[in-house]
């Protein structure tokens, strides 16, 4: 967010992080700055969300990965910071290093609403005016490596989903864009060939007799919550979260989520029975002015009570549906929806039994809330029955004049400066924690949570020699967007997958499992836990979803955990091949620390996600681009081929890989090397870059 306030800066992964905590630095090519040009303004009904989302749509089309996006133009003195804050935070869903706006009057404004002393906020404005940096909106437009335009006049109610937060869809084109993903959205069919095959199948003997399909399930569910019968089909929305950092922190549409809330309270309408709804703002400032505003009540009666502040669903913390809803999904294999107003809504992280995840604003949260369902048509169909007649969204939305008297009269400087004074002093329970003392950790051999890491076992003082990749095998074959989250999923932990039957063995209860995120510091739960997304497709697999692969070449079906296992004591390395933007999303180092310790040294895709990119050489794992134009399915490559990767100690900019079938077919094909930089160079070449620090520390001490 503090691009929108015109700072320079951006996320790093974990494993950078960490060893800038220990001296080293980040090492980054130069940036390509695209400019981002904003003319006119929003109009009414339109909010901040819906500007992100069409920014994020027309970015991820442009494709700006690894480059700084500035926007400028006279639109932009007509954005809010709240607004412009909104836009830098989704930076990463874009795929940009930045998207920063210039400091001017609005920036200031905003520093002394929010605190800061009056000298500092002078010194700010001298300061830019001097190096030339002080934007307005007569100003002259600097010179870009590229630029694109947005009227935001232009910019219409919308949402994105169901997979990918660039997927934007008007509002109006919702019920039918969810009917067409429908089918790619519902559980893949079997194939006996993955789920049935037995070695006398594979090794050429008769293949059984086909087993009957088995019966259509009905695709509605009838079931009683809360005194009242319902009914559960393709499209209902079991979440509707009003969550996130980046929308929760704006008061725009917070103040218009809950003058609606209000005014759907006061004309009788209450939130769908089968529907959790949870209230988790980015800052305690929010609850303080909604409050303030005496609008907390009507989110309350809607059931969007305060469940935290911070990652809630957003990162796949939503807890557990009712179990009457979860056990009708499962009855009928429903595809159920959820909204939120988060920044991700990749497959499988929102909640693992939701199949399609919309993000909208605040108040489209609510709506859908009241709703129930995705394919509600807004123009032409009520939310509900009132006490006075059917309530359309139009009759209860907001005006931009409502919001503002709201926030004119409710939210005040001393509430940041309150809020501030107390960000670290935590609550009852965080200060009465024990603290250990003493410069070493004190490992606990008990623990599930917190275990040493292997990384440096058997480590030798000095690098051995890169070993070139010889007769290595696919351990997944996937397609475009594979997220962190396909990858290293944060969310909770299923007792049949293999980190739940680890966490069982140790005496574990499943109520207790909580999540992969809160058990990272588990290297045996996380490696357990990489690749298990329950809707990773591995095309290795056809038919099956979740963390599965064949082992070859025998074409034995089994965990992703198991066949590295069986892959590992056979000495054979691992690679996987990939599609776009593979690693987008969650700055996850696990999504790289996991793959190392299944065995996996390279990943061939035809393009990264800069943090992912820089994790995998962090961790020893080579990243290799395709050409141009080619991936795995243009180069005709099953997956099921043995490849060899040359050449590593030398590391030139191309390699070439060789892909040889068990039938002796050879394909040879030309790969980049995205090793970017000389320092990340040095970090592979020792294993890594946790290798290189202990080395180095090793040899100062």
């Amino acid at each position: 967010m503090i691009n929108g306030l015109g700072v320079v800066g951006w996320g790093v992964g974990g494993i950078e992080a960490e060893a800038a905590m220990l001296g080293q630095p980040v090492s980054m090519l130069i940036p390509q700055v695209v400019g981002f040009r904003l003319s006119g303004r929003l109009t009414e009904g339109a909010t901040a969300t819906d500007l992100v989302l069409t920014v994020t749509q027309m970015l991820r089309a442009k494709g700006v990965v690894g480059k700084f996006v500035e926007f400028f133009g006279p639109g932009v003195s007509t954005l809010p910071l709240a607004d412009r804050a909104t836009i830098g935070n989704m930076a990463p869903e874009y795929g940009a290093t930045i998207g920063i706006f210039p400091v001017d009057q609005e920036t200031l404004r905003y520093l002394e609403f929010t605190g800061r002393p009056a000298e500092h906020v002078q010194l700010v404005e001298a300061y830019m005016k001097e190096q030339g940096l002080f934007h307005t909106p007569e100003a002259a437009e600097p010179v870009y490596s590229d630029t694109l335009e947005l009227n935001l006049a232009t910019v219409e109610s919308s949402m994105a989903g169901p997979r990918r937060p660039q997927d934007r869809v008007g509002l109006g084109e919702v019920p039918r864009k969810f009917a067409e993903a429908l089918p790619t959205l519902m559980r893949p069919a079997p194939v006996p060939a993955v789920n049935a095959m037995g070695r006398w199948e594979g090794e050429g003997g008769h293949p059984a007799a086909a087993v009957a399909a088995p019966p259509a399930k009905p695709s509605k569910a009838t079931l009683r919550i809360d005194n009242q019968d319902c009914v559960l089909h393709h499209g209902s929305v079991v979440i509707a979260a009003i969550t996130s950092c980046t929308n929760t922190s704006n008061p725009s549409v917070m103040i218009a989520a809950a003058l609606m809330a209000k005014k759907a309270v006061d004309r009788g309408l209450r939130s769908k029975p089968w529907v959790k709804t949870s209230l988790a703002p980015g800052s305690k400032v929010v609850t303080d002015y909604l409050e303030l505003a005496d609008l907390m009540k009507p989110l309350e009666t809607l059931r969007f009570h305060l469940v935290g502040y911070g990652c809630t669903t957003c990162i796949g913390n939503s807890g557990p549906l009712p179990e009457a809803v979860s056990t009708a999904i499962a009855e009928c294999d429903l595809v159920v929806c959820s909204v939120l107003s988060g920044n991700r809504n990749f497959e499988g992280r929102i909640q693992q039994e939701v199949r399609a995840n919309y993000l909208a604003s605040p108040p489209l949260v609510v709506a859908y809330a009241l709703a129930g369902r995705i394919d509600i048509d807004f123009h032409n169909e009520p939310l509900g029955i009132g006490i006075d007649g059917p309530v359309f969204l139009r009759d209860i939305w907001p005006s931009s004049k409502e919001v503002a008297e709201v926030i004119a009269r409710s939210i005040k400087s001393a509430m940041f400066r309150k809020s501030y004074a107390q960000v670290f002093d935590g609550d009852e329970r965080w200060r009465g924690l024990p603290v250990p003392e003493g410069d070493r950790f004190a490992w606990e051999p008990t623990s599930t949570y917190i275990r040493r890491a292997p990384y440096f076992d058997g480590m030798p003082v000095e690098p051995a020699p890169v070993r070139d990749i010889r007769g290595a095998r696919v351990l997944c074959l996937l397609g475009d967007s594979i997220t962190t989250d396909h990858i290293s999923p944060a969310g909770s932990i299923r007792k049949t997958s293999p980190a739940g039957q680890y966490l069982v063995s140790l005496g574990v209860q499943p109520l207790d499992f909580n999540s992969y995120g809160a058990r990272r510091g588990n290297h045996e739960v996380m490696v357990r836990g990489t690749f298990a997304n329950v809707r990773l497709k591995n095309l290795l697999a056809p038919g099956t979803e979740g963390p599965f692969t064949v082992h070859l070449p025998d074409g034995e079906g089994m965990t992703i955990f198991d066949a590295s296992l069986k892959y590992a004591a056979e000495g054979t390395p691992l690679i996987v091949l990939a599609g776009k933007e593979y690693g987008a999303g969650s700055s996850r180092d696990w999504a790289a620390k996991g793959p190392r310790l299944l065995g996996v040294r390279a990943v061939i895709a035809e393009s990264f996600e800069r943090i992912h990119r820089s994790n995998l050489v962090g961790m020893g794992i080579l990243p290799l681009q395709f050409a141009p134009g080619q991936n795995a399915d243009t180069l005709g490559l099953s997956g099921k081929e043995r490849f060899d990767i040359p050449g590593l100690s030398d590391m030139p900019k191309e390699l070439t890989v060789t892909a040889t079938s068990d039938e002796g077919k050879v394909t040879s094909f030309k790969a980049l090397v995205r090793i970017d930089t000389p320092q990340e160079l040095l970090y592979y070449k020792h294993g890594g870059i946790l290798e290189y620090v202990l080395r180095q520390l090793a040899g100062k001490s």
